[in-house]
């Protein structure tokens, strides 16, 4: 019996989203990596290959925000509200979302949720 860790279940189910998800230049791909302690967030034209927009929650416009937080998926709220700004500033409304191999609940629920409200069509 074959027994695989978290990381290499996490990247299988990476490879099996990334061949059915590819970002355009009108739509580009949102991808998004969460580690133990952030939240990252880009937006990725892969046409051209290419960041048009990225946001984290290490970012010197969301630290104070941050420390303020009560909850990790809070922080993710923040980031995807920024992302969700930036993006719309760069002249993006619709994106492919791409969850980068995490189950879609807590933090990569919450930041999708959040861009959608604050008007990224996904």
């Amino acid at each position: 019996m074959i027994t695989t860790n978290k990381l290499e279940r996490r990247e299988r189910r990476k490879k099996s989203v990334r061949r059915k998800v590819q970002g355009t230049t009108e739509r580009p791909r949102l991808s998004v990596y969460r580690s133990l302690s952030h939240f990252y967030a880009q937006v990725i034209d892969d046409a051209k290959m290419h960041t048009v927009a990225s946001a984290s929650s290490a970012d010197k416009e969301l630290k104070d925000k941050v420390a303020s937080a009560t909850s990790k998926s809070d922080v993710s709220k923040m980031v995807g509200e920024l992302l969700a700004q930036r993006a719309t500033a760069a002249g993006i409304k619709s994106v492919v979302f791409d969850r980068n191999g995490y189950i879609y609940h807590g933090r990569v629920k919450a930041f999708a949720d959040a861009a959608r409200e604050a008007g990224l069509n996904f």
